[in-house]
């Protein structure tokens, strides 16, 4: 039985070649990666004053009141939270994370790059798509707003303990994982979901290895939480419900892997990230379930 079938990270990891047939007279072809910005919380109000709350209207018959902390004033106009998010989907995530090797494969003259090589251009082309997040992320807030101050106080926050959020986190992540496994192999036998392109940059050599989890367990983490829950999240939650915000992004999050067969867990992932991270009001939380679970999952794949 497979415990844990998912290394949650852009782009998905697909059981195919990165290339073929690559060559400088034909046309280049734009095949994922494989792959499994730190903003975050929105700005503090006085602390004498927040208020806690991931949305900006009360609703005292709401039995999950009070659960998020997150301030309904955020760095961004609301009415351009989605045109931001398709400028980072359509000109940053899907040309690097989806066309990025095969553009490497070319320039290299390599049809079939090594998990090495792989790995390393992988590395370098998630660090581009980071300081693009980053930076567009960094321009598109509002002028009374200092970039820096919010993110520097979404990384602080202490209004709760991250550390037991995300040590219960990681436990409810891996306990679904176990469950969800032994449920499928149940229901429709086992069956081997180990991502060979995966399982050959762990087994190709130690430096791959290394880092294949630097990749996976601290640059894919820190872009997606500062995308999907620091930006997203924390932008949908200032107009609505934290957990009508949760499961949007959350579903932003699984559509952007591209990876039909992890969907649904994929949504689920997002979800207790997302949960983690409304209780917080720290991104440290859900990226550190993130980290742990993604090595986790390398292990066992590596085991396997």
């Amino acid at each position: 039985m497979m415990i844990l079938g998912v290394v949650v990270a852009h782009p998905p990891l697909l059981p195919a070649k990165i290339l073929s047939n690559v060559s400088s007279s034909s046309p280049t072809k734009f095949t994922p990666f494989p792959s499994p910005l730190y903003f975050g919380t929105s700005k503090l109000k006085e602390r004498g004053s927040l208020k806690a709350s991931c949305s900006n209207k009360d609703n005292a018959h709401d039995p999950f009141d009070g659960f998020s902390v997150l301030s309904p004033d955020i760095p961004w106009d609301y009415k351009d939270v989605w045109s931001t998010f398709a400028a980072y989907f359509f000109i940053l995530h899907i040309p690097l994370s989806f066309g990025g090797l095969s553009v490497i494969a070319q320039i290299l003259d390599q049809p079939d790059l090594d998990p090495l090589t792989m790995v390393i251009s992988t590395i370098l082309l998630q660090t581009t798509e980071s300081v693009g997040a980053f930076t567009l992320l960094h321009y598109t807030t509002k002028p009374q707003y200092n970039f820096s101050t919010f993110v520097s106080e979404m990384i602080s926050s202490k209004q709760r303990s991250w550390v037991k959020a995300s040590a219960l986190g990681i436990g409810f992540l891996i306990g679904l994982a176990l469950l969800t496994s032994t449920l499928a192999d149940r229901l429709i036998g086992p069956k081997d979901v180990n991502n060979p392109i995966l399982k050959d940059i762990l087994l190709y050599s130690p430096t791959s290895k290394a880092l294949g989890f630097f990749l996976y367990c601290f640059i894919a983490p820190v872009l997606e939480e500062s995308v999907y829950r620091g930006f997203l999240l924390t932008s949908l939650a200032s107009k609505m419900k934290w957990w009508q915000a949760v499961v949007i992004s959350s579903f932003a999050f699984s559509i952007a892997h591209l990876s039909g067969d992890n969907s649904l867990q994929l949504f689920l992932i997002g979800c207790v990230l997302g949960s983690v991270y409304c209780w917080t009001g720290n991104v440290a939380a859900p990226f550190a379930v993130h980290s742990v679970y993604n090595a986790t999952t390398l292990l066992v794949t590596s085991l396997s």
